[in-house]
């Protein structure tokens, strides 16, 4: 009867037929008294959200302090009622490192503080040598890490929060919930991200009994590290991410599983190419549209194109059948911004962040109202926040640089970007950022260097190239101001080419050929300015700097002209004839001369003021 009522009880709770699972476990504990029953019903409680009841059961038990199992089922289910600070006295504070295992290919000794090596205390063993008991045991000891780490990220304690998901994974590499807190809350760097992976020990996924091929015994742990290195930063190591998502496809057949497209996608929209980004979303959301991350990404997308319809159908949609979730108020936000809402988008970006503290692209959009009405102090604020929430992503500290340079902070927009260079070296969006905060320091050649940098990162990426067209720019200024004027013609050859006609760029074009002597391969490509926007005022003014440096040089040519002909311009020659000609050409010449000088005395007066406008040489306008 007691196995009968047991496979009842299993039976009921596959089918999450729950009350009929509590009926019958009931009865069984009444019957058994056993501990194991006890637990069972305890779970089934779990299941059917009685988190009160099925604490209580274990409480009234004793099983909690019997067994690692009891102790984190109590746990989840003080987490489940809010009760943090309950659940860490009861998880303690204490973290089982014997249990921690490292990659013994790469660590096999380590070195004390004094220098000598040192074997590890607790040798590691091979996961076939430890039994069934002791497995279950290490399993649950890594889910109370994480536990551990919910609570502290709760009280706001990150950096504990961090510790503790990672001692899960020492602990037990399989422990999912841990590297997703450590990677969707960006609590590492992508450096870290690459180091910690390096560390753990994959070799302890058990494989299925049975087999004795040693190469089927290491696939497990290969799959698993092949499936966490797809979830990683994009900005470190693309190729890595690239050959794991090729193996995966190939072997295994996961190239329609939603996590690979979307990291996929998340990959794309690193390189700004959003049009590819955008079809891997939507086509993960057309199979299931309550994939919620996939949500960030495809928004973000349709921002870039500016695609309001689609957003406002995303947002409606999420509204109408989700509004419990902080995604659907982070669509809902975004729309508002795209629409220049700004007031609208900030309420709906602070109530995604307050339904979910960890919402990082919700903080985000906060700080981007602000910066979108130019309240630069608020916005550093709100950025700030955001970098202390989410200590592992560079991006709050390069929009906290492009907001102090926007207030001419220079200093301070420094300091930022180069904490966020610290963090991620690989992202040309931070490299052009502190090539523009060099250049306007003056300090040319390491501006020019962080420029090409990020070039031939965004080169080795595959990212599109017209997104990069404004560091293509920069990089030319920068060779202009240096007067690499060759160099400079060939990168706005490019920048127009690539991305169509550009006002600026013709002009930044006319000044070099200016400098170069060549005032009428200047004035050409003024005209061509002109073309695309014809009330441009530097352009206006340059070209007739142009024309007049054009009319001087044909002045010059004149007067060769005339020494070379044999007239004396002097009055001496040969005959009446010949002198009534030279007097005329020298009456001629004289006047023509004498509006070269009124010209060029107020084209010097017009260049006075245009440098007092600022428009010269260390301007934005070109």
């Amino acid at each position: 009867m007691e196995r009968f009522l047991r496979d009842w009880r299993q039976d009921a709770l596959n089918k999450a037929q729950y009350d009929s699972a509590i009926f019958i476990g009931d009865k069984l504990l009444a019957m058994t008294k056993d501990d194991n029953d006890a637990f069972w019903l305890a779970q089934v409680h779990f299941a059917a959200g009685n988190h009160t009841r099925a604490h209580d059961l274990l409480t009234k038990h004793n099983l909690i302090g019997s067994n690692p199992s009891c102790r984190y089922l109590a746990a989840h289910c003080l987490i489940r009622q809010g009760n943090f600070s309950d659940a860490l006295a009861l998880l303690g504070e204490l973290t089982p490192t014997h249990l921690f295992t490292t990659n013994t290919k790469r660590k096999t000794t380590r070195t004390t503080a004094r220098g000598t090596r040192a074997s590890s205390k607790n040798p590691d063993r091979q996961p076939d040598d430890i039994s069934e008991e002791e497995w279950s045991t290490r399993r649950y000891e890594a889910g109370m890490c994480y536990l551990r780490g919910l609570c502290y990220a709760k009280e706001n304690a990150f950096d504990r929060a961090k510790e503790a998901y990672k001692d899960a994974l020492r602990i037990d590499v399989q422990c999912y919930e841990a590297f997703t807190q450590l990677v969707r809350n960006s609590l590492m760097s992508p450096d870290e991200e690459d180091e910690f992976m390096q560390s753990l020990d994959f070799n302890t996924v058990r494989a299925p009994k049975g087999g004795d091929d040693p190469e089927l015994k290491t696939e497990p742990g290969d799959y698993v590290h092949m499936l966490y290195q797809t979830q990683l930063s994009k900005y470190r190591n693309p190729r890595a991410f690239n050959t794991a998502i090729e193996s995966l496809s190939t072997h295994y057949g996961l190239e329609d599983n939603a996590d690979l497209l979307l990291a996929r996608a998340d990959l794309l929209y690193t390189q700004c190419r959003f049009k590819d980004a955008l079809a891997i979303t939507a086509s993960v959301l057309q199979e299931d549209k309550s994939n919620f991350p996939a949500y960030p990404v495809h928004l973000a997308c349709l921002y870039e194109l500016k695609q309001t319809n689609e957003l406002f159908l995303v947002a409606h949609d999420l509204a109408d059948n989700h509004p419990e979730h902080a995604c659907t108020w982070l669509a809902v936000g975004t729309y508002y911004l795209a629409t220049s809402k700004i007031a609208d988008a900030r309420r709906y970006f602070s109530k995604s962040s307050m339904m979910d503290a960890t919402f990082g692209p919700a903080w985000i959009g906060f700080a981007h109202t602000f910066a979108a009405e130019g309240e630069h102090d608020q916005a550093i604020t709100a950025y700030s926040t955001a970098a202390r929430l989410f200590t592992g992503t560079h991006l709050p500290q390069v929009f906290l640089g492009m907001q102090n340079h926007a207030m001419n902070n220079m200093t301070a927009a420094e300091e930022y970007l180069k904490s966020a260079y610290s963090l991620c070296r690989t992202d040309p969006l931070l490299l052009n950022e502190m090539g523009i905060v060099l250049y306007h320091q003056d300090r040319l050649k390491d501006a020019a260097k962080f420029f090409q940098q990020a070039l031939r990162i965004a080169d080795e990426t595959d990212a599109d190239p017209h997104a990069w067209l404004g560091a293509r720019t920069n990089l030319g200024h920068a060779y202009r101001r240096l007067r690499l004027f060759d160099e400079a013609l060939d990168e706005f050859d490019v920048v127009l080419r690539d991305g169509g006609k550009n006002a600026a760029v013709f002009c930044a074009k006319a000044l070099i050929l200016l400098d170069k002597g060549l005032p009428d391969e200047a004035a050409r490509v003024l005209h061509e300015a002109l073309a695309v926007n014809p009330q441009d005022p530097i352009a206006t003014e340059l070209l007739n700097k142009a024309l007049e440096e054009s009319s001087m040089g044909d002045v010059a040519g004149l007067m060769g002209g005339l020494s070379t002909s044999g007239l004396d311009l002097a009055g001496g020659g040969g005959g009446e004839e010949d002198e009534g000609m030279g007097e005329l050409e020298m009456d001629r010449f004289e006047a023509e001369l004498e509006g070269k000088k009124v010209a060029a005395r107020a084209r010097m007066e017009r260049r006075a003021r245009w440098k007092a406008a600022g428009t010269g040489d260390k301007g934005r306008g070109c």
